[in-house]
C-alpha cells in the first residue's frame, strides 16, 4: 500500500501510528466506516498536519509532515477506488494484486528477459502480443 512508503513500516509519530492502524483494518471495513474514521483522524490531527515549516536556503514554506500530509491526501483521493472488490462483489475481483505479480507478471518478466539484447520496440510488440492473447485465453 502506497501509504505505507509515506508513514514508514514503523512509524514514531503519533499521528502516523494511528493512521497506519486504520489503514491496517481497511480489510475489515466498507466504505463508510473507514470514511468516518479517517475523517474523525484528519478531525484531530488537523492542526498537526498543517503546520508549516520554512527551509532557510531556499525560502520555500512546505508542509512539516509532509509525508502524513501525502499518505492521507493519498487515500483520500483514492477513496472511491479503495473498495471496488467489495461494491462490485459479483464481479468476484480479488482484494488484493497477488494472482497478478506471482502469475501473469512473472512469466512476463521471463519473457521479456530472455533475449536482454533486443531493441525496446520488439520488446513492445512482445508484451502487446502477450496481453493480446492472455485476454482472449480469458
Amino acid at each position: 500500500m502506497i501509504v505505507k512508503r509515506y508513514i514508514t513500516r514503523f512509524p514514531k509519530l503519533e499521528a502516523s501510528i494511528e493512521l497506519k492502524r486504520i489503514c491496517t483494518r481497511l480489510k475489515y471495513s466498507n466504505e463508510v466506516r473507514f470514511t468516518k474514521v479517517l475523517d474523525i483522524w484528519y478531525l484531530k490531527y488537523k492542526d498537526f498536519l498543517n503546520e508549516e515549516s520554512i527551509n532557510w536556503n531556499t525560502g520555500e514554506i512546505t508542509f512539516t509532515h509532509k509525508r502524513l500530509v501525502s499518505a492521507y491526501k493519498s487515500l483520500r483521493t483514492n477513496l472511491s477506488n479503495l473498495f471496488t472488490y467489495k461494491n462490485y462483489s459479483n464481479l468476484s475481483i480479488a482484494n488484493t494484486t497477488n494472482d497478478i505479480n506471482g502469475g501473469v507478471f512473472s512469466h512476463l518478466k521471463k519473457l521479456a528477459k530472455v533475449h536482454p539484447g533486443i531493441l525496446e520496440n520488439m520488446k513492445i510488440k512482445i508484451i502487446d502480443e502477450f496481453f493480446y492473447n492472455y485476454n482472449n485465453e480469458l
